[in-house]
């Protein structure tokens, strides 16, 4: 995958995870913190990885994947500096997901957390929400902290 290619796959994820998000929340304003693209095999993943460094560096290596700082992408849904890719996983078909940070976490999670295609998420420092529906081919989070706040990036 080229440079200009990524960066097309990423606008496209991150609107069709606007349009998830959209659908199911009142959080028509809220930004993308970080995206994550979801490789559907070992070789994908490579290429990924590969054309990933071209736009940026990786700063953390997780179990499921590189994280990346990257340089600016202005995304339909604000400016996008986080990008993951994520190693093969069966539980995760689609093709990625992107992560919103939306005004008031508490207030929005007691108002969706109880509805269809939402579910929360505990981690050990962080809690997220995650949407998804089967029409999409991508998922949509919201994290509390967002992912810029805990890695201390502005």
């Amino acid at each position: 995958m080229t440079k200009l290619n990524l960066k097309n796959f990423i606008f496209d994820m991150v609107r069709q995870s606007r349009e998830l998000k959209n659908k199911y929340t009142d959080e028509i304003g809220a930004r993308v913190n970080y995206a994550c693209i979801f490789s559907q095999s070992d070789d994908e993943f490579s290429e990924l990885k590969k054309s990933a460094e071209q736009i940026g560096k990786a700063i953390e290596e997780t179990p499921s994947g590189p994280l990346f700082y990257i340089q600016p992408l202005d995304t339909v849904s604000g400016q996008l500096k986080l990008l993951k890719i994520r190693k093969p996983d069966k539980t995760r078909p689609e093709r990625g997901d992107a992560d919103f940070t939306v005004n008031d976490y508490r207030v929005f999670k007691n108002k969706y957390i109880l509805q269809n295609n939402f579910k929360l998420i505990l981690r050990e420092k962080f809690e997220m929400i995650e949407l998804m529906d089967p029409d999409f081919n991508v998922r949509a989070y919201f994290s509390h902290p967002p992912l810029d706040k805990q890695l201390g990036i502005s």
